[in-house]
């Protein structure tokens, strides 16, 4: 088991346990607010090209995938009130802590996609399937307003093939090649401090 991974666990172990008295409020928020289940679960593309679960705290109503896969607009009418929150400050992220301890993913990484999209990677693209997808990455960061410049393009799905997603990918490519402690750490503080700022 590598340093990485053993900070994983220990951030997910603790986390999830001072977290919780959040995970109960905004579980009770999002099941008083509107109609479905708290959690969404969604298959993502993992580490080695194979499938997982991925969760979260739902945000949208009920079969919204069936209008699309990506989000568009900073207030895609899908989108429930409370999961607009939550979306703002990633706080709809938090149960794939559970990921984390689950060992299907980690707490830095290239975020994971849906098959979908991944039918769509290179053969150089598919090297970011190579170490575990990740809550957070450079990207997250860098396209935190990815719904917003959706929304601006005339065709969003073909908009997000063509430029962010090779974009996301280049990043992670690079953290591969530099996937560091450090590093670790500089993505962590870098995502806390933009979802505590909310931009």
């Amino acid at each position: 088991m590598d340093s990485i991974r053993c900070l994983d666990i220990v951030f997910a172990f603790v986390g999830s346990i001072i977290l919780f008295p959040l995970f109960l409020v905004i579980a009770l928020l999002v099941k008083i607010t509107s109609a479905g289940p708290i959690f969404f679960k969604q298959v993502r593309v993992g580490k080695n090209n194979q499938d997982f679960k991925l969760f979260k705290f739902r945000t949208m109503q009920v079969n919204a995938e069936s209008k699309g896969q990506l989000t568009v607009g900073g207030k895609d009418n899908r989108i429930t009130t409370i999961g607009y929150y939550l979306r703002k400050f990633k706080l709809d992220e938090l149960p794939q802590l559970l990921n984390v301890l689950l060992g299907n993913m980690s707490l830095v990484g290239p975020r994971p996609e849906v098959r979908k999209y991944v039918n769509f990677y290179t053969t150089e693209q598919m090297n970011v399937l190579q170490v575990l997808p990740g809550i957070t990455d450079h990207a997250s960061i860098l396209f935190r307003n990815e719904n917003e410049l959706l929304e601006k393009a005339e065709n969003p799905e073909q908009y997000y093939i063509q430029v962010i997603m090779p974009k996301k990918i280049e990043l992670n490519q690079r953290f591969i090649n530099e996937r560091t402690v450090k590093n670790y750490f500089s993505i962590l503080f870098a995502t806390i401090i933009t979802s505590i700022k909310g931009k």
